[in-house]
């Protein structure tokens, strides 16, 4: 990923905010959500502060472009002859297992992506769009848009932005979510 929210990037840049994504995810790590500042971020990956602000605005939205250039590096749902409930399964487990192995991180991401500011809605839409298009592909196979699939598209994208909140009040696991979001998607499909 080579673009950013605010701008797109040269090769240099690109590399300094990769860097920033990865110290973003060491920090919380070690300090938690609450804890993280951009300007300790920026410590930690070996730049001003000033470099890290002209690419975040906040730590929202670094932590939200962390769970972005995950969600962007997953291979892309192909068409496949397994049954569909076995690919919509396959794809709920691995967006919701994506930071799931990362408990601080996993957290952070579900209260950085509720941010209000412009760039952290401009990633939140971005996330939403690929999170649907994947549910949508191993939703559909090779079949063309029907009703249904667009019922049980919208059930899914609830079921999964709700169990990350549950998680993020902290009332189940990361990983539980994806255990219990294969019974959702087995009972809708």
């Amino acid at each position: 990923m080579t673009e950013s929210t605010r701008r797109r990037l040269t090769g240099r840049q690109a590399d300094t905010v990769r860097r920033l994504t990865e110290a973003a995810a060491e920090e919380v790590r070690a300090t938690g959500f609450d804890g993280l500042t951009v300007r300790n971020v920026a410590r930690r990956a070996g730049v001003a502060p000033a470099t890290a602000y002209t690419y975040f605005a906040s730590k929202n939205h670094l932590i939200t472009e962390v769970f972005w250039r995950r969600l962007t590096a997953l291979p892309p749902v192909e068409p496949s002859a397994e049954p569909r409930r076995d690919r919509v399964v396959a794809v709920l487990r691995e967006i919701t297992l994506l930071v799931s192995d990362e408990p601080e991180l996993a957290a952070a991401c579900t209260a950085a992506m509720l941010g209000t500011d412009p760039d952290v809605r401009e990633l939140r839409l971005r996330i939403g769009v690929t999170i649907r298009r994947r549910f949508k592909a191993a939703l559909s196979g090779d079949a063309g848009p029907d009703p249904e699939t667009e019922r049980v598209l919208d059930a899914l994208e609830f079921a999964y932005a709700g169990a990350l909140v549950h998680a993020g009040m902290g009332y189940t696991s990361y990983a539980r979510i994806a255990d219990r979001l294969t019974g959702v998607a087995e009972l809708l499909l």
